[in-house]
């Protein structure tokens, strides 16, 4: 079979007619262009994918809980509106542009480091908690104010509405506003039922350091740390 395949395959390929090596004009022309080079396809452009902010990863647990009893003196909270800018404590220069923060992961409630302070304010008789969660972050560029609502961080208290923000710069701060519309507003602080609180800070935060934000109506305990998983922690 191999000598076969050898034979047939050296074998003059047949003659041509006189009559088929006469080709018309229309078979030339037409073998003309399939012969000519096909046009070069167009390569749509393709547009640069935005950057990924992928710095140092931070671990965020926040306790929020409301009074009992009110924390402060009466005041006229008719007057009150809902949250916008915050308050700063620590602050530095504000740049108000740069990257936004990624929330990376919602943590578990085994991962939680104040559930022994989340305790004392139950059985305080004085606070009563009302949301618990924790969750891993990168941060924000200082004074961009972009950050995460509550429902994104598994929280969803009725009432209560607003976002949570970590913004990196010479220093790392923790902020958030925060909108708190109570029906049974603490007894002593002279508000209607409906009434709507509003929390609006921003802190320098240290790692394992506790940060309390005040409100006579509510507040808030958060603990900032370097991440546990597998990113870089932050510094």
């Amino acid at each position: 079979m191999a000598a076969l395949a050898q034979t047939a395959g050296t074998q003059a390929p047949p003659q041509a007619s006189p009559s088929s090596q006469a080709a018309s004009p229309q078979a030339a022309a037409a073998q003309t262009a399939t012969s000519q080079p096909a046009p070069a396809q167009a390569v749509p452009s393709q547009t640069a994918p935005a950057p990924v902010y992928s710095g140092p990863a931070y671990d965020i647990e926040i306790v929020v809980f409301r009074a009992r009893v009110a924390l402060g003196q009466p005041e006229n909270w008719a007057a009150e509106t809902t949250a916008s800018s915050a308050t700063v404590a620590g602050g530095e220069a504000s740049s108000g542009s740069g990257p936004a923060g990624r929330l990376l992961a919602v943590l578990p409630a085994s991962d939680y480091r104040l559930t022994a302070i989340e305790s004392r304010l139950r059985t305080s008789g004085t606070y009563l908690p009302v949301a618990h969660a924790a969750w891993v972050q990168t941060a924000s560029a200082w004074g961009t104010r972009d950050g995460f609502p509550l429902e994104s961080l598994g929280i969803n208290v009725p009432g209560l509405t607003g976002v949570v923000f970590l913004e990196r710069g010479e220093f790392l701060h923790l902020g958030m506003t925060l909108n708190y519309t109570m029906q049974d507003p603490p007894a002593g602080l002279n508000a209607p039922p409906g009434t709507t609180f509003v929390m609006n800070e921003t802190r320098r935060v240290r790692f394992y350091q506790r940060n309390y934000y005040d409100h006579p109506a509510f507040g808030v305990i958060a603990l900032v740390t370097p991440a546990r998983g597998p990113r870089p922690p932050g510094r």
